[in-house]
């Protein structure tokens, strides 16, 4: 019994100083990695608007239960839209929007990335901010995926195993279709979220 009584104090003194080491390695780290997601995040804003001068953080609208259900049976239910900023330029005049999203479908985890959407509905593109797809596959999708979406004008993309042959168009990563899936899905979403939430228009399909 005394021993049993020793032993349960032993593993609660290991376990209550490995608690407190955590506790001060958190509080170390804390600020600096905020520090470093907050400049990954400022760079992602300006490699998907170049353009701009400043970005404005938005409140984004609230979302009733007619738009939740709009936005599933749009198929986006396995997409978030994180954050929303306002792109200006030097007069503060508004040229669009930067928004973060998150695929919650990707195959190795969430997928997180920013997209930059004109006043007009061009896409300039988008900067992935986080990804822990498979090595050689999915991961493929900073090189391979992220360059279609750039500077394109549709209302949605759909991607192909074939060869792409239009605008709307996205050659999938071979043999990451499910990476592929979760990044489509997610930038149509956004575009969906900017047309209808945020008033945006399209000059051409």
């Amino acid at each position: 019994m005394k021993k049993m009584l020793k032993d349960a104090a032993i593993l609660f003194l290991i376990t209550l100083c490995a608690g407190l080491v955590l506790g001060f390695v958190y509080q170390i780290t804390k600020e600096p990695i905020a520090r470093a997601e907050e400049e990954a995040a400022k760079k992602a804003y300006g490699e998907v608007f170049a353009s701009a001068s400043e970005f404005q953080a938005l409140s984004l609208p609230e979302a009733g239960q007619e738009w939740q259900d709009q936005w599933k049976e749009a198929g986006f239910e396995g997409v978030t839209i994180e954050n929303l900023l306002a792109a200006l330029d030097k007069d503060g005049t508004r040229l669009g929007y930067v928004l973060t999203v998150t695929s919650h479908e990707g195959y190795g985890g969430d997928i997180t990335f920013t997209m930059g959407i004109q006043n007009e509905g061009t896409l300039n593109g988008i900067s992935i901010l986080a990804i822990s797809e498979t090595a050689g596959l999915g991961m493929k999708a900073e090189d391979v995926l992220k360059p279609q979406f750039a500077d394109k004008n549709v209302t949605a993309f759909a991607y192909t195993k074939t060869g792409a042959t239009s605008e709307n168009q996205i050659d999938a990563i071979s043999g990451a279709t499910i990476t592929t899936n979760a990044i489509t899905t997610a930038v149509n979403g956004g575009l969906y979220y900017f047309q209808t939430q945020l008033g945006g228009g399209y000059e051409t399909e």
